[in-house]
């Protein structure tokens, strides 16, 4: 399963509404993922190719190679 090597950050499920004239008539369930991006960084002084979610990029937890 796709998760962030940094955060967890995985799958997450909820409902999908259908709303037609001011009435929710149908819940269907969806799932949001995460946004991941494959890069190069260093880990333990080794560079190695990890999966990290773009806000975990964003907020320099990731050191790149």
């Amino acid at each position: 399963m796709a998760k962030c090597e940094i955060c967890e950050k995985t799958l997450t499920h909820g409902n999908k509404l259908s709303i037609t004239r001011s009435h929710i008539s149908k819940r269907t369930t969806r799932a949001w993922k995460p946004n991941l991006r494959t890069v190069k960084a260093m880990v333990d002084g080794q560079v190695k190719r990890i999966t990290v979610c773009a806000k975990c990029l964003r907020a320099g937890k990731v050191t790149r190679a």
